[in-house]
């Protein structure tokens, strides 16, 4: 009887792991996104040129102006891939903005801010809350970006260990909350820099003069980086709790004599982090004193704002703490910073020669005029669209696993067009958040979900990708659901995302 329970037991999860076996052999298959987007480049010239001679066109209600698709392939729209190729990347919105925002974000990072900030809120912390503490943490963790994984995974088992729970929960809780809330922060990170520029480009398809600010999307930022944290603490304390005790640590496990004491933060750490608090809080008064006036224009510098902030924290905290010794330090970690953003770079060349194509052709604006003009023609509503395009996105997301490729390819058609319906591309761009974050803790496309499994298996090394994925798909998809009916409750109540951003 046993083990028929058992072996029925199993089917399901046999099933999971063939389905993520054939999206892992899909996804190997796809090339780097830089030559994603060059094959994409490719494809497009191809179909322009189809479009064109076929004379496909539509009329913008926006401008009441015709707009026709245009041959690539032709004389001039060669001329404009090689004589606009500079042009084209200088101007990239994301570009400047990710720059400035990384020269801080690396001193803060370089000097060891961010790593003690996430230790110090996972330290000392009773067995009751733990898990909370932990979730949250990884949703602050994400203004260092990837960092987090490296930080925060191990710093998750550690904390759990330290209060006499399994360091194998303690792996998925931090691995989880990194992942699968990947664009949710109580802080403004560079992802919110990223996609607020990629936003604003596709908006201009439509209005040359709208602008997305990184702050666009924090009000529902913020709520989700709470309810986030909430919900993996009820389903990890409720669930996934009993799937651990089934899953010990092995009692030889060599991460098992690791020093707790490194969790503890030294002196020098904690004078760093009283003087960073300081810092930022003169910081924000002398913002706040700045930004008063009526009529300010320093609200459009966030970036800067950001760079700024970073910068002062971190060398406060690297001066109090030791680890910045000199005026020199300063450059080198900016240095640091920008070597650490050269595959961004590279990949940001091939994205915006693809988006100053697709733009030129034309083709982007003429499918979201008919598109929105079908929705319109078939009574379809705003939350129906909404369902599909997180359905649509979120398939994407198991095998696209770059948030800001994944946005460049799909924004340009999506913002436009439901800016046509009437719904501001600051909704669409949180609705992206959710459907580009919650199943990055399930696909094995993900490299942070090899990184998961290896410091999983540090514990128990018969741990394989069906022992991560039973503890991480009921995380993921109980977040997207609830992440979902989030977004519903900011559309139907009309509140804003972010500030000054607009409302339905």
């Amino acid at each position: 009887m046993g083990t028929t329970e058992a072996t029925s037991e199993s089917r399901p999860l046999d099933r999971m792991l063939r389905a993520l076996g054939g999206i892992e052999r899909l996804g190997n298959r796809l090339p780097h996104p830089f030559w994603l987007f060059v094959i994409l480049s490719a494809v497009l010239g191809l179909a322009s040129w189809g479009l064109a001679a076929a004379g496909v066109s539509a009329v913008n209600p926006a401008t009441s102006k015709t707009v026709a698709v245009k041959n690539l392939l032709s004389a001039d729209g060669v001329r404009m891939m090689v004589g606009d190729a500079i042009e084209n990347f200088t101007s990239f919105p994301p570009l400047g903005t990710i720059l400035v925002v990384m020269l801080g974000v690396a001193v803060a990072e370089r000097s060891g801010l961010l790593a003690a900030v996430l230790r110090s809120g996972v330290s000392k912390v009773s067995p009751r809350w733990v898990t909370f503490v932990l979730a949250f943490t990884g949703m602050v963790a994400h203004v260092a970006s990837d960092a987090a994984y490296v930080v925060l995974i191990p710093l998750g088992a550690l904390a759990f260990r330290a209060v006499g729970r399994s360091p194998v929960l303690g792996v998925v809780v931090a691995f989880v909350s990194v992942s699968a809330g990947y664009d949710a922060s109580p802080l403004v990170t560079p992802v919110d820099a990223i996609l607020s520029g990629l936003t604003t480009a596709a908006a201009h398809t439509v209005d040359p003069a709208y602008v997305v600010t990184p702050l666009a999307n924090y009000f529902f930022s913020l709520a989700s980086s709470l309810v986030l944290a909430a919900t993996i603490t009820l389903v990890t304390e409720k669930l996934l709790a009993r799937r651990a005790e089934a899953l010990p640590a092995d009692e030889d496990a060599e991460a098992l004599k690791d020093d707790l004491g490194e969790l503890a933060l030294r002196p020098e750490e904690r004078r760093g982090l009283r003087a960073a608090l300081v810092t930022l809080v003169v910081f924000v008064a002398a913002v706040v004193l700045a930004v008063l006036p009526s009529g300010s224009p320093l609200l459009t510098s966030i970036a800067v704002f950001l760079a700024l902030a970073f910068l002062a924290v971190g060398w406060a905290y690297g001066r109090a703490a030791g680890t910045v010794t000199s005026g020199r330090d300063v450059p080198a970690f900016m240095a640091h910073g920008m070597r650490e953003l050269a595959p961004i770079l590279v990949l940001f060349f091939a994205i915006s020669q693809f988006l100053a194509y697709f733009k030129w052709t034309g083709i982007g604006e003429v499918i979201a005029i008919d598109g929105a003009g079908l929705l319109k023609s078939a009574g379809v509503t705003g939350p129906v669209v909404f369902l599909g395009i997180l359905v649509v996105v979120t398939v994407i997301n198991l095998v696209v696993t770059s948030g800001s490729a994944q946005w460049a390819l799909v924004g340009p058609v999506f913002v436009p067009m439901l800016m046509l319906l009437d719904i501001p591309p600051e909704y669409t761009q949180a609705l992206y958040r959710i459907a580009d974050s919650c199943t990055n803790a399930i696909t094995p496309m993900s490299p942070y979900f090899v990184m998961a499994l290896g410091f999983l298996q540090r514990y128990r090394r018969s741990a394989g990708i069906g022992t991560l994925a039973s503890m991480t798909i009921p995380l993921s998809l109980t977040l997207l659901v609830v992440w979902t009916v989030l977004f519903f409750v900011f559309w139907w109540l009309g509140v804003p995302l972010g500030p000054g951003a607009p409302v339905r």
